[in-house]
């Protein structure tokens, strides 16, 4: 089973990274506002960034190192994948799969 590190932003930029097993589940989660919290408050529903990693403890420490990350280093991140910052999940169908981080 593959585990995702990814980052969301807003219209102005701002952005929150995460970890999932469920990448398509977890961004319905946060674009439907159904969790209070980070994204919801600044609306974070963006995703421009996101990464596979074969372990949870593999996806883990990589979430905690670009957690640790300064901005600048964030930004490179996701202007290396994704300069235009698209919504990478745009054309995701919604779906209402609830899972655990």
């Amino acid at each position: 089973m593959p585990y995702y590190v990814y980052i969301l932003a807003n219209r102005t930029r701002t952005i929150y990274t995460g970890v999932t097993s469920n990448l398509e589940g977890r961004i319905a989660q946060h674009k439907s506002k159904a969790q209070v919290g980070f994204t919801q408050k600044y609306d974070t529903t963006k995703l421009v960034y996101y990464e596979e990693h074969a372990t949870a403890l593999e996806a883990i420490a990589r979430e905690k190192q670009v957690k640790a990350y300064r901005r600048e280093k964030k930004v490179a991140l996701i202007n290396a994948l994704n300069p235009k910052w698209q919504d990478l999940a745009e054309d995701w169908e919604p779906n209402a799969h609830e899972e655990d981080d």
